[in-house]
């Protein structure tokens, strides 16, 4: 058999604190440390607990060069625990699982960090909205009373300011104005298909094909993307939308058409939105979410093992969700967008492997309820007069 590393790995020193026991008893407060080295990996979803021993027979092996396992120093226990663990890749088909993850991972060209970064930065079953409750930290002098004050609002330099000229209003001032996020749905009220079409039109619809070669096209969409990849696939949700199934669906951005995708769990639709959403329940009524999922190889194309492109990545979904508040707002309709979610409960409902593909937000569409159940950020009392 034969092994190496896998392909990106960092080690991290954790440090907990304890009091002792014994002297606690005696009326001492002694403090206890303990450290622990645990290997973080690309294509892991949980850090693993290593010896020191394993953190050096790791460190010792190439990620591309195979090692007979035989010609290695290492106790077999130690290459057992790895090889369970997912650190060691072997080229046995009964690790395959690791392998193929492993690959994949490598084969998408990742910056090592940023895909350190993406796959431990996931969630699955957190429940952030419990979380606040708990901790009594729903509104701002919550926060305020718990977290002392924030920096403040501006940080002004030194000098004059010179003021600038005040310009009339026109209609997309007041269009800009309306957009706040809405946490109160109408439960009762669905939106139309054409509305969400022209939703969907405006923001994530490909205005123009370019066809490079027969194997390479870029897209012309509404909204900037980093190289001109548009890397972002929009997957829905769909719980209230005239002439359409509650379900769940793809949108081809060329075609601009949806398909119906399986769904996994019989759930209601609304529980598996807060699952995803993570417990926000303020948002999981609404009539349609819309879930960003980039595609890391399509940026990864051409920004191999570059510093930059998760940046470049995320910010096109920032693109995308601030188009689609604009678009639901000049349309009459709610909208929200929360990067607060259950990536990995999220990739379970679309069936995604969270290695090429893993969601990044959602943004809800909607009627706006009548009564403001919920707070909602609205200081000019434009929403809610």
């Amino acid at each position: 058999m034969k092994l190496r590393r896998c392909t990106t790995v960092m080690f991290e020193p954790r440090e907990e604190v304890s009091l002792g026991l014994q002297a606690i008893l005696a009326g001492r407060a002694e403090v206890t440390t303990k450290t622990t080295w645990l290997a973080l990996a690309a294509h892991l979803d949980q850090a693993v607990p290593v010896s020191v021993a394993q953190r050096e027979l790791l460190g010792a092996l190439s990620s591309r060069q195979w090692t007979e396992s035989s010609d290695m120093v290492a106790t077999q226990a130690d290459q057992d625990a790895l090889l369970e663990a997912g650190l060691l890749i072997s080229d046995s088909d009964e690790h395959a699982a690791h392998r193929q993850r492993d690959e994949g991972m490598r084969d998408g060209h990742w910056w090592p960090l940023a895909a350190l970064v993406h796959r431990h930065a996931r969630w699955s079953g957190v429940n952030s909205a419990a979380q606040m409750r708990d901790s009594t930290m729903l509104t701002a002098k919550d926060l305020r009373r718990q977290l002392g004050a924030p920096p403040p609002v501006v940080q002004p330099h030194p000098g004059t300011y010179q003021p600038l000229p005040a310009v009339n209003a026109t209609g997309y001032d007041q269009l800009l104005e309306r957009r706040a996020t809405c946490r109160n749905f109408d439960v009762a009220r669905s939106i139309d298909q054409a509305q969400l079409a022209q939703l969907l039109q405006r923001t994530v619809m490909a205005q123009a094909v370019v066809q490079v070669e027969a194997d390479t096209a870029f897209l012309k969409k509404n909204v900037p993307s980093g190289g001109g990849l548009h890397p972002t696939e929009t997957y829905l949700l769909v719980q209230r939308v005239e002439g359409l199934a509650p379900g769940l669906y793809h949108y081809h951005p060329v075609q601009h058409a949806l398909v119906t995708l399986p769904r996994h769990c019989d759930r209601p639709l609304q529980d598996v939105a807060e699952a995803m959403l993570s417990g926000q329940d303020w948002f999981s009524n609404a009539a349609a979410h819309l879930v960003l999922v980039p595609r890391f190889a399509r940026t990864n194309w051409k920004y191999r093992n570059h510093a930059k492109a998760y940046r470049a990545l995320l910010l096109d979904v920032g693109h995308l969700s601030q188009a689609l508040y604009m678009a639901a707002t000049e349309a009459g309709l709610a909208a929200f967008v929360t990067a607060a979610i259950n990536e990995i409960d999220t990739e379970a409902v679309f069936a995604l492997d969270g290695v090429t593909q893993s969601p990044v937000a959602i943004v809800g569409v909607g009627w706006r309820s009548d009564t403001l159940d919920t707070a909602e950020f609205d200081p000019n009392k434009v929403v809610w007069p």
